[in-house]
């Protein structure tokens, strides 16, 4: 199917209700989690349990990525964030009727379902509605804007909470959810020609389909791109990092506060810069990769060796960095568009979306595993000293995500030079491109 020439009034449609559904995913997502205290009240459950919740949501939503993109292959991304939309109102419903643990793991699992449905159907309406160019550029804007449904969890959906009860908090989350449904079914299509559906296929079909998206150089180059650039921002804004910063690094939760908010606004800053250079320079994208984890890892070995705490000019240094973590993982998804057919779009970018949610969770199990074995006993008072002997389990997998991409940079290139297409050094095709000429040779 052709990309289109430009970009037209549907286009913005389609993206702002696939962008509506997202934001609504997050929301759904975070919601928990801003509630977790009173989860702990209402169910009886200690911290851990509650913890759980939100580990084996993660663990669904990653599980399913790779039979959400043959699905979303087979079915479209229409039907593919309806059905997400209605299987997260479901959790949310379950959710505000639980009166036990078991009820309220279930729930999560629906949501974790219906999220995992939602992301990667949205980035492939981007891809089938607006022109290659400006596809990067539009993706980060749908990562970054999509991240305000975790405000409105955490300011409106609390403010509901503590103004009403447990129940319509989150009956309302579910009424949200079927809201977006019923919106996704009147004004969403698939692309410019109408909702897509791939042909049915068979199992050993399917099985084929997914062996020549793995066997794509540019697809695992995405999934070690998505691996490397996400998972430390990620751990640090969704669990560990405020633990860092109040106890491990003495701060008010006030100035923690305000430093994972900076975090969350250098994203929004950073996101679109990325987009456009992306666009710009579609051969030069693992450039801003290894930029993003050099600056990453430096910054996080200079605050793990400082002796003491470290100062508050470090930190906000560290959380600037971190902010440009969800926006590099961005680029894994353009890899997995560029380098594989449309009919396989689907099935490739949920295998990139794999790389980031399974090194983010298995960071966060070992952070709290290395917490737990540095500090005796039930305390949760962790010292510094377990905090960087914790937080030093990243870079297993930064060596694992830089081998990855080296690896399969290299692949990819050997197959655009068997194409015809051999890139010039770096410094060459700057000066080649300032001058008016060819990036390539």
């Amino acid at each position: 199917m052709p990309t289109p020439e430009r970009t037209t009034a549907r286009a913005y449609v389609a993206w702002t209700v696939g962008l509506l559904a997202y934001t609504v995913a997050v929301f759904h997502r975070s919601s928990l989690g801003v509630a977790a205290v009173d989860a702990q009240e209402r169910f009886s459950a200690g911290a851990s349990a509650v913890s759980l919740f939100l580990v084996l949501q993660l663990t669904v939503y990653a599980g399913l990525q790779v039979p959400v993109g043959v699905a979303l292959d087979r079915f479209g991304s229409r039907r593919m964030i309806l059905a997400g939309a209605v299987t997260m109102a479901a959790g949310q419903l379950a959710l505000a009727l639980a009166d036990g643990v078991p009820t309220a793991v279930l729930a999560r699992v629906l949501v974790g379902a219906g999220d995992a449905m939602t992301f990667i159907s949205v980035l492939r309406v981007v891809s089938l509605w607006f022109p290659g160019r400006t596809v990067p550029m539009v993706t980060q804007l749908t990562g970054i804007l999509g991240q305000l449904g975790s405000v409105v969890a955490a300011y409106p959906l609390v403010a509901l909470l503590h103004g009403t009860s447990w129940e319509a908090t989150f009956l309302g989350a579910s009424a949200t959810g079927l809201l977006v449904a019923v919106l996704v079914l009147v004004a969403l299509r698939d692309s410019p020609a109408g909702d897509v559906r791939g042909p049915a296929i068979g199992l050993a079909a399917v099985r084929r389909g997914l062996a020549d998206t793995w066997r794509e150089p540019g697809t695992r180059l995405g999934l070690y791109t998505h691996l490397v650039t996400q998972f430390s921002g990620t751990v640090f804004a969704l669990l560990w990092g405020y633990p860092f910063l109040v106890v491990g690094q003495g701060l008010t939760p006030g100035t923690a506060a305000v430093l994972l908010t900076v975090l969350v606004l250098v994203g929004m800053g950073v996101g679109p810069l990325l987009g456009r250079l992306c666009g710009r320079w579609p051969l030069r994208r693992s450039v801003l990769v290894f930029a993003i984890l050099a600056a990453t890892v430096s910054v996080w070995t200079v605050v793990l060796l400082w002796p003491g705490p470290a100062p508050l000019a470090l930190l906000v240094a560290l959380v600037v960095v971190l902010g440009t973590n969800g926006p590099g993982s961005m680029i894994g998804f353009d890899y997995a568009r560029t380098e594989n057919p449309v009919e396989r779009l689907g099935s490739a970018t949920g295998v990139v979306n794999v790389g980031g949610f399974v090194a983010s969770l298995l960071t966060i199990l070992a952070i709290g595993a290395v917490l737990d074995l540095s500090t005796p006993g039930p305390s949760a008072d962790h010292d510094l000293a377990a905090f960087r002997a914790a937080f030093a389990v990243q870079y297993v997998f930064w060596a694992i995500g830089l081998v990855g991409v080296v690896r399969h940079r290299r692949q990819l290139r050997a197959r655009l030079a068997r194409d015809g297409v051999v890139l010039a050094p770096l410094h060459t095709a700057v000066r080649a491109r300032l001058r008016g000429g060819s990036a390539y040779r």
